[in-house]
């Protein structure tokens, strides 16, 4: 009889142990989830259904350009749980060691990414950050306005052209995607490092000036669908999206190339709920939620899983999805390395310069 209450208390105990042990490993979600995010750039019902399947509350901010989100965080910004800067943006973070290390184990989702965008020339075997949409940067336009498609950075660039169109287009508010369709459109490398290039690209944006309704990187296809422009440099999926309410409203990757991207979502080091931050990554990379977020932006989506519940008209459209013959004039913006503050300065003249 003594043998076997021994045996029970051990058994008790063992029991306790384990419920001990299980308790201090098990995390627990917070209430709210941060994110930064680009303006428009998820359908909200995504947000109302992952707060009622997990009970977390998803807070959204919005940022214009790669180079302010970086200034935010660099500036002290700690509250933000997720973000979604760009290819290049992110090896930047990475290398001032503003971005977490990804725990894979709370984001088994993550194998539904497709082979192409595994392993990311920004951030190798996604350690990271996860992509999230890919797509192009190139030339929205209304359809009415036009004999044929303007694609060809002439329109924006060339003074016999684009003077025709004096104060109906707009330059995307961002350094280096308007520095580099000047640059694609003078025969260069989006990501050159040569002065005399930059310069030259710079003079270019500066005689533009005069012709450009705004610098815009939030509404430039509502101004099109307003009337207010009838072009403006831009990125693909606002322009398709924008199409589904305003059918004069189309968009073309120029014939000398311009830019491929793809936005991703991180974890700040800084993040107050990293663990509930991995859960949102992983619930957004199921397919039928990650074919959600392209159905609603018109981006391209890197999870191959999700290609199935992708609306065709999307699939199916060479401006979203690019033959091969298209993907090999465009080009991944890169980090500059010590040429930053060389772009920095050329777009701070210029933003100063007249008119």
């Amino acid at each position: 009889m003594r043998k076997i209450l021994v045996l029970l208390i051990i058994m008790v105990s063992v029991v306790f142990l384990l419920a001990a042990c299980g308790g201090a490993g098990k995390q627990e979600l917070a209430k709210e989830l941060h994110v930064y995010n680009w303006s428009e750039y998820i359908d909200p019902q995504i947000y109302a259904d992952f707060e009622e399947e997990f009970g977390v509350h998803v807070v959204e901010d919005t940022f214009a350009s790669n180079e302010e989100l970086l200034a935010k965080l660099q500036a002290g910004a700690t509250g933000y749980d997720i973000i979604v800067p760009s290819d290049y943006m992110v090896k930047i973070m990475i290398e001032e060691g503003l971005l977490a290390e990804l725990d894979r184990e709370n984001i088994p989702n993550i194998t539904n990414i497709d082979v192409k965008f595994a392993d990311p020339p920004y951030d190798p075997g996604m350690v990271h950050c996860v992509p999230y949409q890919w797509g192009t940067t190139g030339i929205g336009y209304n359809s009415e306005a036009f004999d044929e498609a303007p694609d060809s950075w002439v329109y924006l660039f060339d003074p016999a052209v684009a003077a025709e169109y004096a104060g109906q287009f707009t330059m995307l508010n961002d350094s280096r995607e308007s520095l580099g369709a000047a640059l694609k459109y003078l025969g260069y490398s989006l990501n050159t490092t040569d002065e005399a290039q930059l310069m030259e690209a710079r003079d270019l944006l500066i005689q533009q000036k005069q012709w450009v309704y705004a610098y815009d990187s939030e509404q430039y296809e509502d101004l099109i669908s307003a009337d207010e422009t009838v072009m403006a440099h831009g990125w693909s999926g606002d322009f398709f999206m924008a199409a589904v309410e305003d059918e004069r409203i189309w968009y073309a990757i120029p014939q000398e190339g311009g830019v491929i991207w793809a936005d991703n979502l991180c974890i700040p080091k800084t993040a107050p709920s990293q663990y509930t931050a991995e859960v949102f990554i992983n619930y957004l990379l199921q397919p039928e939620v990650g074919a959600a977020i392209s159905n609603f932006t018109w981006y391209a989506s890197p999870n191959a899983a999700a290609s199935e519940f992708i609306d065709a008209e999307i699939l199916e459209e060479p401006a979203i999805y690019p033959p091969p013959e298209v993907l090999e004039k465009l080009e991944w913006l890169r980090d500059v390395g010590e040429a930053t503050p060389l772009y920095e300065r050329m777009w701070t003249e210029i933003k100063a310069a007249g008119p």
